[in-house]
């Protein structure tokens, strides 16, 4: 298929953010082109199709973050877009669990939240806990999420992909950004022009947008995320259970995921990654990524910021089975070393840094001007939101253009 010369809106990656943003701006703007650069032989290759695939409810945010106000509608809309789609959804919900009194302070803020956010949650007691996962552990009290459920993320990203295309957006799959000049950009397949050009890159969002004035102030840190898998359905538990979490870090702690065939996931890890697509072994490496992280992770060390130290050593000891499992163990009863598990495939989560404060970007981040648009900071929970967090995107952009 020939390179085309031109496209009225470009947009750099293939992931649920790109296809979702490049079916709102055809459906805003019928007659211009629309084309979807992706570097893959198709969609979803990345952090879009190697997420747990948990549609999240909306109660871990503060009121004033956009997380907040998207997460409750995104798992509305995106559950309702499975079900309308006959794609699978296991409604199964989520527990949210305290080791000990402190942590009851923990679930007592997420219901406040959770409310304040017209989400539904309910805190339930550890009987009523045992009665919709009679294996579950908590102390007192739990927190109870009936509109947490699981998909699988490919098949969402299939049926998007097929929406878009069938809509006229073309897609340039094994089509690799390169660099830009003017209203140009070239590619590996040669150079496009374009009207306007939004960067959904996700692990190279920074680098781009870099390019085109942006984010000079960020720097993308990858994490890699690993889950244990349970081969036995036997070894099944009926809902999704979560720690308290901590307050400090971004990540949710160890967890047990149903997936929608009934398999149990634990994890995920979190550890630094040595370069973006550091998935396994040796594949993608790139060395002059492999001294940036480390230079950025060395400064985060030093600094000690978000207590960096002991979260980089935490979890670089969840690469042991072993102790996955324990943090498991201290939410459930009958998960033993002697269970069938593998390991998934890994997931990169392309964590923002501001490398002027040494903080982690905690909520979605994005700029742009009148000629592009830079999503830089997609992360959990971008593909629950993915759809009204879209909508939003093209609402800035067209302030933008206007």
């Amino acid at each position: 298929m020939s390179l085309p010369s031109h496209a009225d809106f470009l947009i750099i990656g293939g992931g649920i953010i790109g296809i979702a943003l490049s079916l709102e701006l055809k459906k805003r703007h019928p007659d211009c082109s629309v084309i979807l650069l992706e570097k893959e032989s198709y969609p979803g290759q990345h952090a879009s199709g190697r997420n747990s695939g948990v549609l999240h409810a909306g109660f871990y945010y503060t009121a004033d973050s956009l997380k907040a106000k998207l997460t409750r509608n995104g798992n509305r809309e995106l559950t309702e877009f499975c079900l309308e789609r006959k794609i699978p959804v296991n409604q199964c919900g989520k527990l949210v669990v305290a080791k000990n009194e402190h942590e009851l302070d923990v679930l007592h803020e997420l219901f406040r939240r959770g409310e304040h956010n017209n989400v539904d949650v309910r805190l339930v007691s550890a009987a009523e806990a045992r009665e919709i996962e009679p294996r579950v552990k908590t102390c007192d009290q739990a927190l109870f999420s009936p509109s947490t459920s699981t998909v699988n993320p490919n098949d969402v990203i299939q049926t998007l992909s097929t929406d878009a295309q069938l809509a006229g957006i073309r897609f340039l799959t094994g089509t690799e950004y390169r660099s830009h000049n003017n209203n140009k950009i070239r590619t590996s397949r040669g150079d496009i022009s374009y009207g306007y050009i939004i960067n959904a890159a996700g692990l190279y969002a920074d680098q781009i947008a870099h390019q085109f004035g942006f984010a000079q102030q960020y720097t993308i840190l990858p994490f890699k995320g690993m889950y244990l898998y349970s081969t036995d359905l036997q070894d099944s538990i009926r809902c999704n259970i979560y720690p308290a979490p901590s307050k400090d870090n971004p990540f949710l702690g160890v967890h047990l995921t149903v997936s929608v065939e009934g398999h149990v996931k634990i994890g995920p890890t979190a550890m630094p990654a040595f370069w973006r697509e550091n998935y396994k072994g040796m594949d993608n490496f790139k060395l002059n990524e492999l001294f940036q992280i480390i230079l950025t992770e060395t400064k985060l060390f030093l600094s000690n910021k978000f207590d960096f130290r002991k979260l980089a050593v935490e979890e670089i000891r969840k690469i042991s089975k072993r102790k996955l499992l324990a943090g498991a163990t201290a939410l459930v009863n009958g998960i033993g070393e002697n269970s069938l598990y593998k390991w998934d495939k890994a997931g990169i989560r392309a964590q923002l840094v501001n490398t002027g404060t040494g903080q982690l970007q905690m909520d979605f981040c994005f700029e742009g001007d009148d000629r592009s648009f830079h999503v830089l900071n997609a992360v959990s929970p971008a593909f629950t939101c993915a759809l009204p967090f879209c909508r939003m995107m093209v609402d800035e952009i067209e302030r933008k253009i206007n």
